[in-house]
């Protein structure tokens, strides 16, 4: 009989609010910085979602609300000392609050500072990606693969005559460590650094798991209502844009924005304003819930300018 390979299961938190209009990751600060994470533990732990949400409570103080499994990230070699670890990646949406020492909140832009598009294209996408990209393509030796890659920097960065997809985000960063442009490529090879793009390096791949992250995010705005776990109970039109935008990372229609949730059944009204505008007092909404029930698909719309 022989031995089977060991495997261990580890469950990493991440955890995404949106304050100020600003995204941010909960992260341990560690150097680099890290998800809060650690081993499942088959007694403690009567399911994985229980694990992940111990996790987050004993690292970042939080108790976390709306969570949902994200992806299972099993390469080899991802665990030291181990053939094969196994982690599972939990996706939690929060309103900020203050984390225990030893945690921080980190501007998710940060990390992926090529995906905000609120004002306008970033300059580093022209001015360094599109041209380190189109060189990484060119020095394949055969040219299939130069063609290959050249077609996959198109696509996932919108150069050429394609569009920018704001979902591609996973896509973006995994072709960004393939042409040795982020930082982690550099550290799994023990190298320096080089010249990557210059974002915020996280330890093992964890910039790649909250890559995963933000594209589920995105790609879930049109049909799950999950902007309303980010917002507080009452909010403005304006503010749950607002909250829309930084996660999509692009500038939305605002009459469109707000007509199309409205008919949509998604908000009432409280019959209340805001009077903390700095202007005019501004109306206040509430989610309905009822739209669960109403309808399959109940996401905000994204109507770009």
């Amino acid at each position: 009989m022989t031995d089977r390979p060991a495997l261990d299961v580890d469950l990493v938190a991440v955890i995404v609010a949106v304050t100020d209009d600003e995204p941010r990751l909960l992260a341990r600060q560690d150097d680099p910085p890290r998800l809060p994470s650690g081993r499942f533990d088959p007694v403690a732990d009567k399911t994985l979602d229980r694990g992940a949400r111990r996790w987050a409570r004993e690292q970042t103080g939080l108790e976390v609300g709306y969570v949902e499994q994200l992806y299972t990230f099993g390469d080899r070699g991802r665990g030291a000392g181990v053939p094969r670890l196994l982690s599972v990646a939990y996706l939690a949406l929060v309103r900020e609050e203050q984390p225990a020492p030893g945690s921080a909140w980190l501007p998710l832009y940060d990390l992926f500072p090529w995906e905000d598009h609120r004002h306008g294209r970033p300059s580093l996408l022209d001015g360094l990606i599109a041209p380190a990209l189109l060189a990484w393509a060119a020095a394949a030796e055969a040219g299939a693969e130069r063609e290959d890659r050249a077609e996959r920097a198109q696509i996932a960065f919108g150069l050429g005559p394609a569009r920018w997809d704001e979902v591609r985000v996973l896509e973006r960063y995994e072709l960004l460590y393939e042409a040795g442009l982020v930082a982690e490529y550099h550290a799994d090879r023990g190298g320096d650094s080089g010249t990557p793009v210059a974002s915020t390096l996280m330890a093992l791949d964890h910039r790649r798991i909250a890559a995963t992250a933000l594209g589920r995010i995105r790609g879930k705005l049109g049909y799950r209502p999950v902007v309303f776990e980010l917002v507080p109970e009452e909010f403005t039109l304006s503010g749950l844009q607002q909250v829309a935008e930084a996660l999509a990372g692009v500038r939305l229609h605002k009459q469109n924005f707000r007509r199309t949730v409205e008919r949509a059944g998604l908000v009432e009204r409280t019959g209340r304003q805001d009077q903390h505008t700095g202007g005019r007092p501004a109306e206040l909404f509430r989610f309905r819930r009822e739209v669960l029930r109403e309808r399959p698909r109940p996401g905000v719309p994204i109507p770009r300018r």
